[in-house]
């Protein structure tokens, strides 16, 4: 899942953004110019969108023109499974853990620690 190009994140932003289906036609205006200052081209955005669905990303709807995509799972799930993913890479979870930690706010801890005592 982490392996998003730039022009895949920021479709995968619009999409959440939006929360409904969206055609290539309806993302263009958001996304051009988005790396280049040139405006996109709606095959480009099409293939993104492609690229997403083999992914998994997204769900594309054919039964209408144009065809309209949603993300298959939301931005937060999406953040989630980046996290698990990096700390099932770490070699020392407990260091990569303790780091983390000592990393956040004092709200996110308390809220950490609100989290883990409802689990």
């Amino acid at each position: 899942m982490a392996n998003l190009g730039q022009l895949e994140r920021s479709v995968m932003q619009a999409l959440w953004d939006a929360g409904t289906p969206l055609s290539a036609y309806d993302l263009l205006p958001g996304l051009a110019g988005a790396d280049t200052g040139k405006p996109l081209a709606a095959t480009t955005v099409l293939t993104v969108l492609s690229r997403l669905e083999k992914k998994g990303f997204v769900s594309g709807d054919r039964s209408a023109r144009p065809h309209r995509y949603i993300a298959m799972a939301s931005r937060e799930d999406h953040v989630a499974e980046l996290m698990h993913e990096v700390l099932g890479d770490a070699a020392d979870r407990r260091a990569v853990l303790e780091r983390f930690v000592g990393g956040v706010s004092s709200a996110d801890a308390d809220l950490l620690r609100a989290l883990l005592d409802r689990r």
